[in-house]
């Protein structure tokens, strides 16, 4: 069996593309998915399965939700080992006075191609940064300002990569890398 978490993109932010967790905890579970757990009203979602492969998960979801709700829901789907990678590995956390509060993780559901990777302008997105994780589905961002009043957002990020991405502040992130954690007890 694999833990999964799946990451759902914009859903119950101001009153648009309502999912009661408790629903979706339902859908999932009627879908063969074992040991749901929410986290959070924003699409947080630990899954156990006998699928490895996050891609073919991702694609599951996407389908049930569309079927269930009948609009469309940005779902990726991230590994235990994968998190981990992602929580181990931020830049930002080596630089000198970089707030935690100004840190972010997107998720993305597959790993972008190098001429992709070219294409995210650090000038437009100025004076926030990002790094993109070597051999990880994940960006990292550095919101100076703040990430309501960034260029830098998740459109932004999907445009230039051509893949779906979802962000998460960094105390999401290690809050969820304690959930993870908590499961194996």
């Amino acid at each position: 069996m694999y833990t999964h978490l799946i990451l759902l993109r914009g859903i119950n932010v101001s009153g648009q593309k309502i999912i009661k967790m408790e629903d979706l905890r339902n859908l999932l579970t009627a879908a063969g998915f074992s040991n749901v757990q929410t986290y959070i009203q924003s699409g947080n979602v630990f899954v156990d399965t006998p699928e490895s492969n996050p891609e073919k998960i991702e694609k599951h979801v996407t389908t049930l939700l569309m079927e269930k709700y009948a609009f469309q829901v940005p779902v990726v789907a991230v590994s235990e080992n994968s998190l981990l990678r992602v929580f181990t590995h931020n830049p930002y956390l080596n630089e000198p006075d970089v707030p935690v509060k100004q840190l972010y993780v997107a998720f993305l559901a597959t790993q972008p191609t190098a001429e992709n990777s070219l294409r995210l302008e650090l000038g437009f997105v100025y004076p926030d940064t990002f790094q993109i994780a070597d051999n990880q589905r994940a960006v990292y961002l550095n919101y100076v300002n703040s990430a309501g009043n960034s260029k830098m957002t998740n459109n932004w990020i999907e445009s230039k990569l051509n893949v779906t991405a979802t962000s998460r502040n960094w105390n999401t992130v290690t809050k969820l890398m304690a959930l993870f954690e908590s499961r194996k007890k």
